[in-house]
């Protein structure tokens, strides 16, 4: 086998919508991260945050934290802070119009790995709110996508395996936390109860908990054999590859409608799409591509012509190709990456598997995985106020509190506050966040304020302040009609059973 058979078999041209996809929707994923931290990292871990990120950085070392806000003349402040992400916001929106894949091979790389070194340096410093998965999947993914290349060069097959690989650490991951985990997820009545107990439910949860027992049985079964099988299936032949793909996309849509992830379903779908081919799209349109590129998909919905299912033969691409110098970099690459997988590996089949843990300092070749236990009860914490008459709620953007309010859209923003506050009820409430929290609702904190939901008390500091906790469940259709007959607002939610978490208390002489 000369070279050129060598680079033919290493080329994968028939990817190159695929590369679009992953390469623009993580631009997407990178500036909704950068915009959250804009937005909410100040209040939760700035200079008056709750847990102040300079006070986190020096109680740190560069080892156990690395971040550029270390550097003595970039030291942290939240003006900073905004800098950093202003600027990760600009290099995601160039990704997502296309700039970087419109020049050379190579400059797609600086531009997706200074978004992750920016991001990464907010991550870092990020203690518990930023502790989720979804953190160190963006950041991985990044650090990755930048190796597909531009529109200069056609994708490689070795980066196409590299993120099958990787949908594999995410999806089948998961399937075993759950195997592993608790009885529910076993006898199949883990979704007999996670619509209502998940984190942050969101306007179809309800509906979704509602459905009969027969129907959450068979959304457990199609979780495991989604997670645990078709992750593999991707390492087979078109057009298997892509029909596994097309399974693991819907499942994770389902989660999207269901509920409130940030961006972890999304990301996920982006992974998924390195299993699908130019052709497989082009059957789904039902026409041929003239050529293969992002400007086909358009091609071809514009003049809608038809193809046979079984039509599977790649479009070679007349301008594209594959350089010698740029196969080496992406071999020397991925033979990195596969030397830095091999814990995940490992973790994967170990009987005590690891979930969304990280085996080097980069934070590379990670180990993922989600609900390896399941909650059957909802707990929420209510934080409430006294004016000297009466006790008044404080409410949350998306968290549960006011019975009558649906939950919302939110993803995939991160609305960091509410769902530490699902944790709080797991017990998190002991932690330091929580009771700067409190401090600073009962001094009227603007920052804090900002974050939350509707404030009973306009701005003002109450006298006196509490935390109560009550059971959740969703009203049944009988209890929302029975209100309705008696001329009475209709019930999202049914609480019970509140007890005292904190008593009533001054925090203002504390």
């Amino acid at each position: 086998m000369d070279l050129s058979q060598v680079v033919a078999l290493l080329t994968a041209g028939d990817y190159t919508i695929s590369r679009e996809i992953i390469q623009r929707g993580f631009g997407v994923l990178f500036l909704i991260a950068f915009a959250s931290a804009f937005n909410q990292f100040p209040a939760l871990l700035g200079e008056r945050g709750l847990t102040p990120a300079p006070r986190f950085i020096a109680l740190t070392s560069a080892r156990q934290a690395p971040t550029i806000f270390r550097w003595k003349r970039f030291a942290y402040s939240d003006r900073r802070l905004r800098l950093v992400c202003v600027i990760g916001m600009v290099l995601a929106a160039s990704a997502i119009i296309g700039l970087p894949q419109a020049g050379p091979a190579w400059v797609p790389i600086p531009v997706f790995l200074a978004m992750w070194a920016l991001y990464f340096s907010i991550v870092s410093i990020g203690q518990r709110f930023y502790g989720f998965g979804w953190e160190s999947l963006l950041l991985e993914a990044g650090f990755l996508s930048g190796f597909l290349g531009s529109h200069e060069v056609a994708p490689t097959l070795p980066m196409i395996l590299l993120l099958r690989w990787f949908v594999i650490r995410v999806e089948f991951g998961a399937g075993m936390i759950k195997m592993r985990g608790d009885d529910s997820w076993r006898d199949l009545t883990a979704m007999d109860y996670h619509h209502q107990t998940q984190p942050m439910p969101n306007p179809l949860s309800r509906r979704a908990h509602l459905m009969p027992g027969w129907w959450h049985k068979s959304e457990t079964l199609g979780s495991h054999i989604v997670q645990l099988a078709a992750p593999w299936l991707l390492f087979l032949p078109q057009p298997i590859a892509s029909f596994a793909a097309v399974a693991i996309i819907l499942t994770q849509l389902a989660l999207v409608i269901s509920g409130n992830y940030a961006w972890l379903n999304w990301a996920t779908i982006l992974l998924a799409c390195s299993g699908i081919s130019d052709t497989f799209f082009r059957w789904i349109v039902g026409g041929p591509f003239p050529g293969w590129g992002w400007n086909s998909v358009t091609a071809a919905i514009a003049n809608h012509t038809s193809t046979e299912a079984a039509d599977f033969v790649a479009v070679p691409d007349p301008v594209a190709t594959l350089p010698v110098w740029w196969l080496i970099i992406v071999l020397v690459f991925v033979a990195w990456q596969a030397w830095l997988n091999v814990p995940a590996l490992r973790n994967l089949f170990s009987p005590n598997q690891l979930m969304n843990a990280s085996f080097n300092r980069l934070g590379l070749g990670n180990a993922y995985g989600a609900f390896g236990s399941m909650t059957e009860t909802r707990n929420e914490i209510i934080i409430e106020g006294w004016d000297g008459e009466s006790w008044r709620e404080y409410q949350f953007k998306g968290k549960p509190g006011n019975v009558h309010r649906r939950g919302p859209i939110v993803a995939p923003y991160h609305l960091r506050l509410d769902w530490l506050m699902w944790f709080a009820a797991l017990g998190d409430y002991r932690q330091t966040w929580f009771s700067e929290l409190l401090r600073a609702i009962s001094s009227g904190d603007p920052q804090i304020r900002s974050l939350m939901g509707t404030d009973p008390f306009d701005g003002a500091a109450p006298e006196l302040i509490r935390v109560r906790v009550f059971t959740y469940r969703y009203a049944t259709r009988a209890e929302r009609a029975a209100a309705k007959a008696a001329g009475e607002p209709k019930p999202w939610w049914v609480r019970s059973d509140p007890h005292i978490l904190i008593r009533p208390i001054d925090l203002r002489k504390v």
